[in-house]
């Protein structure tokens, strides 16, 4: 429990792995990827640097776990460049879906059901998930039918534009579906 509450206030850091470099690496023996992608075999490390070094570029550990471990000749700035361009991108690519809620009551007003589901419509050509949730209060506990019949005529009425995600029984005085944009 402790843990779980140090790791929520973000007192406790996951180290991320550094990537080691040119003479930061500490194996006596390595198997060595040449800047052509080539497969040089395993090597001793101050060869394996000689190599990097005549060719211009870095030796960078890519795989420090390996027995031995793998090493590449490469550019290493140009390497951190990519890895970061690519983490931007899929960041930029990440979509997250948002769920609009639409309450209603067993006996609506027609006019307001219009509205609900004019909202209902723009929220679902916006790309959210929509879920719509029968409140019952009181006496309409004992007549739920009123309400199952109008989420299905909700559902009728969205229909070309949604599709039926999940519908979820009774959840103490409540009940909910979830609709997605087709």
């Amino acid at each position: 429990m402790e843990l779980e509450k140090k790791l929520m206030k973000g007192v406790l850091r996951i180290k991320k792995q550094r990537i080691r470099v040119n003479k930061k690496i500490y194996a006596d023996e390595i198997r060595l990827i040449d800047n052509n992608k080539n497969q040089v075999g395993v090597v001793k490390v101050p060869e394996a640097l000689r190599l990097a070094e005549e060719a211009g570029l870095d030796l960078v550990e890519i795989s420090p776990n390996a027995k031995p471990p793998v090493c590449k000749i490469m550019d290493y700035g140009k390497y951190k460049y990519e890895e970061k361009k690519k983490a931007q991108q899929a960041r930029k690519n990440h979509h997250v879906i948002k769920v609009k809620e639409l309450r209603m009551r067993p006996n609506i007003g027609d006019h307001d059901l219009e509205n609900k589901l004019k909202m209902g419509r723009k929220f679902l050509n916006e790309g959210c998930k929509l879920k719509l949730s029968i409140m019952y209060r009181g006496r309409e506990m004992s007549r739920q039918d009123l309400g199952d019949a109008l989420l299905e005529k909700v559902v009728l009425n969205l229909s070309e534009v949604a599709e039926m995600e999940k519908d979820s029984p009774m959840m103490g005085r409540k009940k909910s579906i979830i609709l997605a944009p087709k």
